[in-house]
């Protein structure tokens, strides 16, 4: 049961009266961060990891980066150094990106080293963050493009409690995250067992045979096709001949009836950089699909982007929806798995978007994926495998949707816990 408490009225609303309140800036110490110089190859792939933007996946810490610099680096340049569960937001074009730092690890200028100070947990000030990002966001500025400067923090006021209550509140929220990027890693795990298992059945042709030995090394017969040779009885095909493959679009966005109180899910581009695909960008009504170029694609679809920034991103949905029309959906037949289509274009998708076109936004067309090749293996090893992946790839499924649900409870818990409307029990502190 969370405690009683009495409230007083400030410039943010009402707050426990125990809390303070003050300005963001006063409670934390900013860090700039830095890039040494490119051309000088002492400074770069030493064992420093060095933090741009594009290290900033999915989950709440950061691991691992792209890039890594030397001592020299770290020493002759105005990069810095953040520790072991100091926070690095985002600062300059994409604004308000926010993780927190695992290791030891360099950064760049387009981002904010955050340190809480003397009697600030940095677990509860990284969802402090979060919770106030909206208001940095909309604090920003620039012409080209969007900037928080360190004046911004300054700008922001915060409600804060004791050193006690701060630990509190963030193992709370905390815990859900580690749950949810605990999922994360046994999803990718799971996604990494697959592909190792398709590469060994599919690519190096060492399915097993009828004695249970790896088919090519154990001198199974290999033949002779228009793409090298395969097993005797595979053969080569073209996507578009075996499957539907979809083009999305996007029903008019200046007709109000398409998008009030509609029912079915609609996806733009964007969201195939999610690893799985469980929730929509939007819902669209029936008559927007019926009077538009987007159709519904069924769950299990596999999805690629074909244009813009996220050209070449391959996801897979969870859900029956619709697309935009810069995304193109391969659906299964009743001899190829969904997976197996998955996990060949995953192989693939390099090769493909060589083929891309266009001047100031690169892109792939339909056509394209229709004359992609795709192997296709006989029947009972089609069987064998997709008895192997369906528990792995359902496995997946039901994770992406717990971490969705966990997201969804963390996400309604933040700004209770962050405002004091919901107070940590005692017992719980303890």
């Amino acid at each position: 049961m969370s405690q009683k408490s009495k409230f007083k009225e400030t410039e943010i609303g009402m707050i426990p009266e125990d809390w303070e309140e003050t300005t963001l800036g006063s409670v934390i110490e900013l860090i700039g961060g830095g890039t040494p110089k490119t051309t000088n190859y002492e400074y770069w792939n030493g064992s420093i990891p060095w933090i741009s933007v594009t290290d900033f996946g999915e989950s709440r810490w950061i691991h691992h980066t792209e890039k890594h610099i030397t001592e020299k680096g770290l020493n002759e340049s105005s990069t810095k150094i953040l520790h072991k569960g100091q926070i690095i937001i985002s600062a300059r074009g994409t604004v308000g990106e926010i993780r927190q730092i695992i290791t030891d690890m360099a950064f760049n200028q387009s981002c904010y080293g955050v340190d809480g100070k003397k009697r600030i947990n940095n677990d509860f000030l990284y969802s402090l963050l979060k919770y106030k990002v909206k208001e940095l966001q909309m604090q920003g500025h620039g012409a080209v493009f969007n900037t928080i400067t360190k004046d911004t923090f300054d700008h922001i006021r915060v409600a804060i409690p004791d050193i006690e209550e701060q630990s509190a509140i963030a193992k709370i929220l905390s815990d859900l995250d580690s749950k949810i990027e605990l999922n994360q890693q046994m999803n990718k795990t799971l996604e990494a067992i697959g592909q190792a298992i398709f590469k060994r059945w599919f690519i190096d042709f060492e399915f097993p045979n009828e004695k249970g030995k790896p088919y090519k090394s154990s001198g199974g017969e290999m033949v002779e096709s228009e793409m090298g040779k395969i097993p005797r009885g595979w053969k080569f095909s073209k996507i578009g001949k075996e499957f539907e493959t979809i083009l999305g679009g996007t029903p008019s966005t200046t007709n109000k009836s398409y998008w009030e109180n509609g029912t079915v899910a609609w996806i733009n581009s964007g969201e195939i950089n999610k690893f799985r695909i469980t929730e929509p960008t939007a819902y669209i009504t029936k008559e927007a699909v019926d009077n538009s170029a987007t159709k519904l694609m069924p769950k299990g679809t596999t999805v690629l982007a074909i244009t813009g920034a996220t050209l070449g991103q391959v996801s897979r949905i969870e859900i029956d929806t619709c697309t935009n029309q810069s995304v193109i959906g391969i659906i299964e037949n009743k001899d190829v798995s969904s997976e197996y289509i998955y996990l060949w274009i995953k192989h693939k998708i390099i090769g493909l978007i060589s083929h891309q076109t266009g001047g100031a936004q690169q892109h792939i067309n339909k056509n394209n994926v229709n004359e992609l090749e795709i192997l296709l293996p006989d029947d009972s090893l089609m069987l064998k495998f997709k008895e192997m992946m369906k528990p792995i790839f359902k496995n997946i499924s039901i994770n992406c949707f717990e971490s969705q649900k966990l997201s969804q409870i963390r996400d309604s818990l933040l700004p209770r816990l962050m405002s004091g409307k919901i107070r940590v029990p005692v017992e719980v502190r303890a």
